[in-house]
């Protein structure tokens, strides 16, 4: 074995082994070229595999992260929203400094048809523990809502100025002209026993005139939309459209120093009432 090594140095050295060593060579390059981009297509192919688990993990908490922000920004716009109307019914107490006012929230409307959608129509959580009693205005920073109609312990029934039942002594604010504001099934309510010697008009602001001592005067109840002129009947009319939105309101005030001189008897609340 020595000797054999020997000899094959001897030919190395003198270069008689050239050939065979490029032959070696060129016989091992393809499978080495082959193996060594097989080992490193696995290696990009390994960390690929984490970076997608990565990202995925990542991804994931993104998304709980934006749900977390999505509800919380939902609820500041909630509160935002209850602060606006706040503020609203902060302004109206302010410019209204002789009026004793208790805000209230509504807590309860009747949905559907029949006679008891027109009968209580709207609860609120104040009662008579918190010094509300019959007759009292009610109204939002927009305008006259209406008057408490019925008084429990903590809750009280808001008749509207849109319930069929209701009448509020009201006039035109520009040309002072007398009416009575009468609520109307399914319709907007009307002014009537409008004297046709005074030309009212379309886009007229109406407030309450303070006659018959039920409400304020001076409390703004809506807008003329259309005037009812029959040359054949002894008064005018027109078809009111109230300032307050019925439908989006949520928190009213209660005029408290003011109740009625002499409180209009409403029909007894239905059995089902508290």
């Amino acid at each position: 074995m020595i000797l054999g090594a020997i000899v094959i140095m001897g030919l190395d050295m003198a270069g008689f082994l050239g050939p065979i060593d490029d032959l070696i060579h060129t016989a091992i390059k393809p499978p080495a070229i082959f193996f060594s981009e097989a080992r490193r297509v696995v290696g990009s192919g390994v960390a690929t595999l984490r970076e997608v688990g990565d990202l995925k993990q990542r991804n994931l908490e993104l998304e709980a992260r934006v749900n977390q922000l999505t509800v919380e920004n939902l609820r500041l716009a909630e509160v935002e929203t209850e602060n606006a109307q706040l503020r609203a019914l902060l302004d109206f107490a302010q410019t209204n400094p002789s009026y004793d006012i208790r805000g209230g929230q509504i807590i309860a409307r009747v949905i559907g048809d029949g006679a008891n959608l027109f009968t209580h129509p709207i609860q609120i959580d104040l009662g008579e523990i918190h010094g509300i009693r019959q007759g009292m205005p009610v109204v939002t920073d927009r305008g006259l809502a209406g008057r408490i109609a019925h008084v429990y312990s903590r809750s009280s029934d808001i008749l509207l100025i849109t319930d069929p039942r209701s009448n509020v002594n009201v006039m035109t604010q520009a040309s002072r002209a007398q009416g009575v504001l009468r609520g109307r099934v399914g319709q907007p309510p009307i002014m009537e026993f409008i004297s046709p010697d005074i030309a009212i008009s379309e886009g007229e602001i109406i407030i309450t005139s303070g006659l018959g001592g039920h409400f304020p005067k001076g409390l703004v109840v809506g807008q003329v939309v259309e005037v009812i002129h029959n040359d054949n009947l002894m008064f005018q009319s027109a078809v009111i459209q109230p300032t307050v939105d019925f439908d989006r309101m949520e928190l009213v005030l209660v005029i408290t120093n003011f109740p009625p001189e002499e409180p209009e008897v409403l029909p007894p609340p239905t059995p089902s009432s508290p």
